[in-house]
């Protein structure tokens, strides 16, 4: 199986992220502020994402906690340590 041209390409261009921010942070933020199920854990630089999405390139947000759990489940429910706002 070979890989398109222009997917190589894109693969190897670095990804530019945001001055201050933390992409791994955001797409637990992004997961968790969406709903989307899954298995979120953050200690420190320990950051776990089992399930969950990337966020959108606009999406601002970030989590303000050096550590927490978070557990969403199927049918919007969200069970979180995390008490905070995820806006900057």
């Amino acid at each position: 199986m070979q890989i398109p041209d222009n997917r190589r390409e894109q693969s190897l261009k670095p990804r530019v992220e945001q001055s201050g921010s933390d992409s791994s942070l955001r797409a637990i933020a992004y997961s968790m502020d969406t709903l989307i199920p899954g298995l979120y854990l953050w200690m420190g630089s320990i950051r776990i994402r089992l399930g969950g999405s990337l966020p959108e390139e606009n999406y601002p947000g970030t989590i303000h906690s050096p550590l927490g759990i978070a557990l969403v489940l199927p049918g919007y429910h969200i069970y979180s340590t995390y008490q905070g706002s995820y806006d900057p």
